[in-house]
């Protein structure tokens, strides 16, 4: 039996999403982040070192790292669904499996990493100089490369439905979490329609709407 080890609001969401879609049995222990920190509890770290999530146990198996566990899901269970065979969709769902966490994700953490920063208390002769600091890395680094990535997965999906193709496939799965963290870190996602129909389309699906039940508050929503 597949177990997920599930800490609230973080990507193992998308794990009980795509399982969800594979009609796939599983068991879920919950994990959740301490209320000051945020981090993942110590407990994780008895499933695998690093003591983050997702992480899933599949028999003796264990499986870290987001895409890593929807490529072993869907290649071992999946019996050619929500992959696709057409060599250019294959060759975009390759690249969003790892684009989402490579590209997408890092100036997202960073965003929330100097967000916390400009408001962490600290001596009031140092905290206008963080402040500054914070602003200043936000304003010509950070969310500059947020806006052009968020214009170039607007051009992808106006080329074609999905990210891979034609057909709804794990790699909108994978997608889903970093288009999701920008909508909820400030991105105006009316200024990108596609990307906005996108997550329409998904919060629509059976199988998104099931893995919640079962996941658990999603604060990425709110």
């Amino acid at each position: 039996m597949i177990t997920v080890h599930h800490l609230n609001n973080s990507r193992s969401q998308r794990v009980l999403w795509l399982l969800e879609e594979l009609g796939l049995p599983y068991d879920i222990k919950h994990y959740q982040r301490d209320a000051k920190t945020s981090l993942a509890p110590p407990e994780l770290k008895q499933v695998h070192p690093l003591g983050k999530s997702p992480v899933i146990t599949d028999g003796a198996l264990t499986v870290a790292e987001s895409g890593a566990i929807l490529e072993y899901l869907v290649d071992k269970y999946g019996q050619g669904r929500l992959k696709p065979t057409d060599e250019q969709a294959l060759l975009h769902y390759r690249y969003f499996m790892h684009f989402a966490e490579g590209s997408a994700m890092p100036p997202l953490v960073m965003k929330l990493v100097f967000n916390k920063v400009k408001r962490a208390p600290a001596p009031f002769f140092i905290k206008p100089i963080a402040k500054s600091i914070a602003g200043k890395v936000l304003s010509t680094f950070v969310q500059p490369n947020i806006d052009r990535q968020l214009k170039f997965l607007e051009g992808e999906l106006a080329a074609r439905p999905w990210f891979a193709g034609a057909e709804f496939s794990a790699a909108d799965v994978q997608m889903s979490f970093p288009i999701e963290a920008a909508a909820s870190r400030g991105a105006d996602m009316s200024a990108y329609p596609k990307l906005k129909a996108f997550l329409d389309r998904i919060h629509a699906r059976p199988a998104y709407k099931q893995a919640l039940e079962r996941g658990g508050k999603y604060d990425l929503l709110s």
